[in-house]
């Protein structure tokens, strides 16, 4: 049988059922697989078929008529990490760290609209032409952006960020080469003695997958609040979290909440840590405050393409916020920021913490940063395969005090 035939039949079934779900009929999922089933059999031409075929016909059509259709399959496979629609006719996926097209499409603009309302509406959100932009997270945990026409051009775009249902922890981190034992036991001493640390990267670098596993070395006693715009994090080991996440305005443009306003709240609820997924916007103010104010040990990260830009990426963003010298600013970025960890999505798609470095204060106007480890390429590297790791520099973490007062050092030990 043809494709456009099997097509064809998948479609009337569909219809069929459809008009039946508007007229007051109600069937559950398992008699709705039962119904759909029989009426696949009834159809002509279906000797032809394998019952492998006809099954994933059934599956088809179920998953048109009771889930996401055609992305339904997609969501199911746990080695994509991503899922971007653009349009009805092309989708596109993230797996192994390479985009590839997934060969399937909508069956039209309005099926996969269809699709996109029933995903906002789960978490009653909404999304239109008046306002036809929107971020969600679902009940899964995976973050879902939402463009529709007029501002997308070509069709609905729609892109669905997955998360593993076992975020990688630092064993994961080094089996895949991502960083080097020796470094990942400098970061745990760091963490456990209260460093404050901004992990800085590019899209798709991998700073939350490496914040969830750094937030494995925060000793299980403390009390974190962690701060985001879509909830991410994966902190498993900590009983006293508070999780907070931002909300939007409404059709109104009312009762929005933002990040700055959450790290407020915060700071009012004991918290030994606090961890920002990602910081955006003027929120850096309240978390160089922080950071500045008894909350040692936090965390945060931030897009940037080295730990340079990403100094100078906070500066921007905290004048947007506060008329303040730039001089100011970087005195309370030098001050409050103690380890900058810069990771990167090598040519080869593989991610790998690429540089650590220790703010060292101000230096002519200037804020320091000391390398302390560099990732550098070894022999033998290729476009499809790069090799090397992080080397520690000569240069060796100056800002000693927290360390001895962790008892992780002695002052002898300097």
């Amino acid at each position: 049988m043809s494709e456009k035939s099997l097509e064809k039949i998948q479609q009337e079934i569909q219809e069929e059922l459809l008009r039946e779900l508007e007229q007051g009929v109600s069937f559950s999922d398992e008699q709705m697989q039962d119904e759909i089933e029989i009426r696949v059999l009834k159809r002509g031409q279906m000797e032809y078929l394998t019952i492998e075929e006809k099954m994933e016909l059934v599956k088809k059509i179920f998953n048109s008529v009771r889930r996401l259709d055609v992305l339904q399959e997609l969501l199911e496979d746990p080695d994509i990490t991503e899922i971007m629609i653009n349009g009805p006719d092309h989708i596109f996926i993230e797996k192994g760290g390479r985009l590839l097209d997934s060969g399937k499409k909508f069956p039209s603009q309005a099926k996969l609209e269809d699709v996109i309302q029933q995903i906002v509406s789960k978490v009653n959100r909404v999304v239109n032409e008046a306002s036809p932009i929107v971020d969600v997270r679902l009940l899964d945990g995976s973050r879902v952006n939402v463009v529709l026409p007029p501002v997308a051009l070509d069709g609905p775009v729609m892109t669905i960020r997955r998360f593993p249902e076992n975020p990688f922890d630092m064993d994961k981190l080094l089996e895949l080469g991502s960083i080097t034992e020796e470094a990942a036991v400098f970061l745990r001493t760091l963490v456990e003695a209260r460093y404050n640390i901004f992990i800085s990267g590019g899209t798709g670098s991998g700073k939350t997958t490496f914040l969830n596993a750094l937030s494995n070395y925060i000793p299980s006693t403390e009390r974190i609040v962690t701060i985001e715009d879509s909830a991410e994090l994966q902190i498993q080991n900590i009983a006293n979290l508070v999780r907070l996440e931002t909300r939007n305005a409404n059709l109104e443009g009312k009762n929005e909440i933002t990040v700055r306003d959450l790290v407020r709240s915060a700071l009012r609820q004991r918290p030994d840590r606090i961890i920002i997924g990602e910081i955006r916007d003027a929120a850096v103010i309240e978390l160089l405050s922080a950071m500045n104010t008894g909350h040692d040990g936090s965390i945060s990260t931030g897009h940037a393409n080295s730990p340079v830009d990403m100094l100078r990426r906070l500066e921007t963003l905290v004048l947007t916020g506060m008329d303040i010298p730039l001089q100011a600013v970087r005195s309370q970025i030098a001050s409050a920021i103690e380890i900058v960890v810069q990771l990167g999505r090598l040519r080869d798609k593989s991610r790998k913490v690429l540089e650590i470095d220790e703010v060292c204060g101000i230096e002519d106007g200037e804020i320091v940063l000391r390398p302390l480890y560099k990732f550098q390429e070894t022999k033998g590297s290729s476009k499809e395969h790069v090799k090397g790791h992080l080397v520690a520099t000569d240069h060796r973490l100056a800002n000693r005090d927290k360390l001895i007062m962790a008892g992780k050092e002695t002052a002898d030990e300097q």
